[in-house]
């Protein structure tokens, strides 16, 4: 995993051996599937941005809320119609002036376009800031969406490379048991070390063989569930290019906690949508509110021909033009006197301002959470290196009492068990390390990169 040189701590000479080590394991990043597909951090980071299928659906939403916000500007512009009319009376008609009541048959047509505009201006205009907010905030959605996307990547990629690097530390683990199975065997075979001794060890060899055999189980479940991350195909197995696994420093672990919560309740895109979302119900609930006191204007102009008469009298015809004005007000649902509109739009703009003090919590206590857990790991970190210089210390001093033939069995296999358990144990809180590491600057609004 590449990290840019200021992200990360400097190494000690005890890492380093570690590294030395993991990466020098003949089997630890063998795949376990017949396809594999490696793949770094940076790759992971890139497919989550493009290939996730959330950030997918928030961008189709995100183009929905633009889509609908261009239909409400579009209300504040009149339509247009062409089209011909054809007009026949059979039966009585009143002639006009005179009053008079006849048998009549005529006809009349009119081609010619109109020209029409119905403008609520009230409801227009607050549909229209609504719909602006509306579109704020699917554009805030999406970068939410794409920050869990490439945060669950990188945590994803984490737990491949630890997956992966605790394949490593066990297959060495077996590497040890079974020489010193082999040496008790030669032993027993000379007649110079018990046989319950041999069995005793056999029996810690296929312990940790079924633990080897979990540990490769694990790293394909990561892989597959990296996969579903990204968007590809799950029988693919994804192996991570390098098992450097460091702990990185992408947050000072003394940073203070009101500065890291003030940070996130300026740059939180969760935060930026639920205000979107407030201003948006606002609008709302003023549209219904003062909306309906703005009378809708309504004018049509007609421009074409007419002619017609009596039957098979087509003589007059000629240019025609009708023009239409009104100013009305709407009464009773949907426009004045509508208390139950007007309670709706206030009820729905407070469930969006608590919705969004809810949010501001759930930021805040992310943050504290996400610090308290990097701050814990970190000092675990310190104690986990300690104890794997003492198991390797142990595990070197026990060597060298066998090899003097003061040792006894359990001591060896103690020695062993310790060392494997310090080396999983560092891994672990690496990697639980940097993922919490990546948390925080989700929690606090950084991009993660």
């Amino acid at each position: 995993m590449k990290t840019p040189p200021q992200n990360r701590k400097s190494p000690g000479p005890l890492w380093v051996l570690s590294i030395l080590f993991l990466t020098a394991l003949p089997g630890a990043a063998q795949p376990t599937g017949a396809t594999n597909y490696p793949i770094d951090l940076p790759t992971a980071l890139r497919l989550a941005h493009t290939q996730n299928l959330d950030v997918q659906i928030a961008r189709e939403g995100q183009r929905e809320a633009v889509a609908n916000q261009q239909s409400t500007f579009e209300q504040f512009f009149p339509w247009i119609s062409a089209g011909a009319g054809y007009h026949r009376r059979n039966g009585m008609a009143q002639a006009v002036p005179g009053g008079t009541v006849s048998q009549a048959r005529l006809q009349s047509y009119s081609p010619g376009g109109t020209l029409t505009a119905q403008l609520d201006l009230g409801d227009a205009y607050y549909k229209s800031l609504a719909a602006r907010q509306l579109a704020t905030a699917a554009a805030a959605a999406l970068q939410s969406r794409a920050q869990d996307s490439t945060l669950a990547a990188a945590q994803g990629y984490l737990d491949l490379v630890h997956a992966a690097a605790q394949v490593g530390v066990l297959e060495e683990s077996v590497r040890l048991a079974r020489e010193y199975q082999d040496q008790l065997h030669q032993a027993v075979a000379a007649g110079i070390a018990f046989k319950g001794d041999e069995l005793r060890v056999q029996v810690q060899t296929r312990r940790r063989q079924l633990a080897l055999r979990q540990a490769q189980e694990q790293q394909r479940v990561n892989s597959a569930r990296l996969a579903q991350i990204l968007h590809l195909d799950p029988l693919v197995e994804l192996l991570p290019q390098e098992l450097d696994l460091a702990p990185l420093k992408l947050i000072g672990t003394n940073s203070a906690l009101d500065h890291l919560v003030q940070r996130a309740l300026q740059c939180r895109s969760e935060l930026k949508q639920r205000q979107a979302l407030v201003s948006a119900a606002r609008s709302a609930k003023n549209g219904a509110l003062y909306g309906a006191a703005v009378p809708s204007l309504n004018a049509q102009a007609f421009l074409g021909g007419f002619g017609g008469g009596p039957d098979g009298g087509t003589d007059h015809f000629g240019a025609a033009q009708d023009y239409l004005f009104a100013l009305a007000w709407r009464i009773g649902p949907g426009g004045l006197f509508d208390p139950g509109r007007v309670r709706a739009g206030a009820a729905r703009f407070e469930s969006a301002r608590l919705g969004a003090q809810k949010e501001r919590d759930q930021v805040i206590g992310e943050v504290v959470e996400c610090q308290a857990r990097m701050q814990s790991f970190g000092d675990q970190l310190a104690t986990a290196r300690e104890n794997l210089v003492t198991a390797a210390q142990s595990l070197r001093l026990t060597q060298e009492r066998k090899q003097f033939g003061v040792g006894i069995v359990l001591e060896d296999l103690q020695a062993q068990q310790d060392i494997t358990q310090a080396r999983s144990d560092y891994l672990a809180l690496v990697a639980g390390f940097d993922k919490a590491q990546y948390a925080l600057l989700r929690a606090v609004g950084g991009t993660v990169e």
